[in-house]
């Protein structure tokens, strides 16, 4: 794979032709002379130490000082651009330099033998850049392993003859089999972190008990006092529930009414060329879980991602009982930057949870959440690091726009392309321009670690693990902003698949807004008193709708039924029947007016299939909201697995 994409671009190659022009520039020169020797002893360090092992590698001058020569464009040095390169394995690379140095070489380590500490483990597998020694217990006594990186074999044969007893105290290692090692013994540690981290941290944050006692409390006595009410006074009652739900129906019209007016189309920003030596190490969150047919189409679709690879680490991060997926990733050759990481199995299943076991161990100043369906923009990761490097340490996150690549393939797809229109295109845009809050998406965002870190990272409760996030980024005064490089995913194609995704959305929102409103006062104190009102809405007022929409519908029908056969209508009633059409036809007109407005082109062509299903479509919602509330009283942090299929060609138009 290229070592840099936009290298190939920039020179006018296209992406079909990059890979045989790498693979051209991968294998031993045929010519090697006194030119070759010269440079190459020009950009390695300690050449003269480093030709023996290039030898035993099978690596030819002309190949070393090219790699010599991408190690000095990307800012980083030569054993790392030769790992990351592909040309020399991991295991022939230590093994030759173990030879070299005289020292034994190690290629798998028993991790129960390793004297070291769990914490320890973690912080060795956060680190890039150099392993410090660890010590193994074996039959012969204790012994030193080490992966050296950024080696300078000069300095290590000094080390040796001023101390010549190391020799029988240390051995050499890979630093794939270092971090295995490291991976199994931090396992508990790791485990506690991802499941009970957040709670131990910020207890108040976390969706580990959803209500608290005085929410419990509020709930019972509305739900008691609906009830005696409708016994004692049904009409009065209905009339005054109709009119309390549409405060919070009417409010998702106004604000959808206020983001069509200013919807500004996304355009792809031009990225500039950077500069290599500026670029940081970039980490790619991937959570997997039954996602084998997937598999393949998901390498393809991150290899092609713009980033050095020196500079990039990908983790694929799958449960351990996944047996089909792992044995997937097992039957490809993964590339240097990629790692699967196995989190053990526990509960609760989610993807927050597998998520937060790998966020200890990356390295990266920057993190990237992909799905497993995604094919993200190539330049994606370029223009958030741009945007970053731009901007204060109080933008924390970025969101890149979602866009459905499947819209043709039938209706409820091609209504998931207009919902994610509306809100990728539209009403995300509009929030993030008056720095209000950001329900992230559930992919593509793109963090600073430390920000992230900072907030206690992922909740694991939480099924909507990405829109309490985003309220927390705002809690904690982080900003949150939409870069335009779009990542392409695949909707539900039927509604067997399309409402157990609802429904964990319904229920994700239902827990993030009862977390959040436990102390409503600081809430609205950290949040400002408009982000605070569009949490009410954006969380609440999107559930409450979608459960108040058959009431409103059936409500009116029975009104007009009532009145087409001659009946006469009583005071509430004479009241209900406005309030109910009001909703109605606001509601399905300001969903698709903002939704419109955000298409361009040949998108538009059929609305009308999209006019005619939205009845049916919202009634649908209903439907999955209703489940929700089920399942938050039964199975609150039960993830429902969406599940993916080979992924759809992204549509030309």
């Amino acid at each position: 794979m290229a070592l840099f994409h936009s290298d190939l671009e920039d020179s006018g190659v296209s992406r079909r032709n990059a890979s045989q022009v790498v693979t051209a520039d991968r294998g031993p020169s045929a010519h090697t002379g006194a030119d070759e020797l010269f440079l190459a002893s020009l950009l390695i360090p300690d050449f003269a130490d480093w030709k023996p092992v290039l030898a035993r590698l099978g690596l030819s001058l002309d190949a070393a000082s090219r790699i010599a020569m991408q190690a000095g464009v990307n800012g980083t040095d030569f054993q790392t651009e030769l790992l990351a390169s592909g040309q020399v394995g991991e295991v022939e690379f230590f093994r030759a330099l173990a030879v070299e140095l005289g020292l034994p070489f190690v290629a798998e380590i028993d991790p129960d033998k390793m004297i070291v500490r769990e914490a320890d483990c973690v912080a060795l597998l956060k680190k890039r850049g150099g392993h410090k020694p660890v010590k193994l217990e074996e039959a012969s006594g204790v012994t030193c392993l080490i992966a050296p990186e950024r080696a300078r074999i000069s300095h290590m044969r000094q080390m040796f003859r001023q101390r010549p007893a190391l020799r029988g105290r240390l051995k050499i290692t890979t630093s794939g089999a270092l971090r295995n090692a490291a991976q199994q013994r931090a396992q508990p540690l790791l485990s506690r972190l991802a499941t009970r981290g957040l709670f131990e941290r910020y207890p108040q944050y976390s969706a580990l008990i959803v209500a608290n006692a005085w929410q419990g409390w509020l709930c019972g006595a509305l739900f008691v006092t609906l009830a005696v009410a409708l016994m004692l006074a049904p009409e009065a009652a209905q009339f005054v529930v109709h009119l309390f739900f549409s405060v919070f129906f009417l409010a998702c019209v106004a604000l959808r009414l206020v983001a069509l007016q200013q919807v500004v189309p996304l355009r792809n920003a031009s990225v500039p060329r950077p500069v290599r030596a500026d670029m940081p190490v970039y980490s790619v969150l991937v959570a997997l879980y039954d996602e084998a047919e997937i598999v393949p189409d998901l390498l393809k679709a991150l290899d092609a991602i713009v980033w050095p690879r020196s500079k990039l680490e990908i983790k694929l991060v799958c449960e351990a009982d996944d047996a089909a997926t792992l044995a997937a990733l097992r039957a490809l050759p993964l590339p240097p930057h990629m790692e699967v990481i196995e989190t053990p199995v526990s509960n609760p299943r989610t993807k927050p949870k597998a998520l937060s076991y790998a966020l200890p161990v990356v390295s990266g100043d920057f993190v990237v959440l992909y799905d497993a369906e995604d094919r993200p923009h190539p330049l994606q990761l370029v223009l958030a690091w741009q945007r970053f490097s731009q901007s204060g340490e109080d933008l924390a996150c970025l969101q890149a726009p979602l866009e459905i690549a499947n819209r043709h393939t039938g209706i409820i797809a091609r209504m998931f392309f207009f919902e994610y229109a509306a809100l990728f295109r539209g009403l995300l845009p509009w929030l993030a321009r008056r720095r209000l809050i950001l329900p992230l998406g559930g992919t593509s965002n793109h963090f600073r670690r430390s920000a992230l870190e900072h907030l206690g990272g992922w909740d694991p409760h939480n099924v909507t693990e990405d829109a309490d996030l985003g309220l927390r980024l705002a809690r904690f005064g982080y900003r949150t902003e939409i870069i335009s490089c779009p990542t392409y995913e695949d909707a539900p194609e039927d509604f067997s698949t399309w409402l157990p995704q609802r429904t964990r959305w319904f229920k994700g929102w239902s827990q993030t807004w009862l977390v959040h409103m436990r102390q409503p006062f600081r809430l609205a104190k950290d949040l400002g008193p408009l982000s605070f009102v569009l949490t009410q809405v954006l969380f609440a007022g999107m559930v409450v709708s979608a459960i108040f929409h058959p009431f409103l519908v059936a409500t009116a029908l029975l009104i007009v039924l009532k009145l087409a056969l001659g009946g006469s209508l009583s005071v509430w009633q004479s009241g209900l029947l406005p309030i109910d059409i009001v909703n109605i036809v606001c509601g399905y007109l300001s969903f698709l007016l903002l939704g419109w407005q955000t298409l361009e082109g040949k998108e538009r062509r059929s609305f009308w299939k999209i006019v005619v299903f939205t009845p049916v479509y919202w009634m649908m919602m209903s439907l999955a909201a209703w489940r929700s509330l089920i399942q938050l009283w039964s199975r609150p942090h039960h993830w429902e697995k969406t599940p993916h299929f080979k992924p759809r060609p992204v549509p030309p138009d």
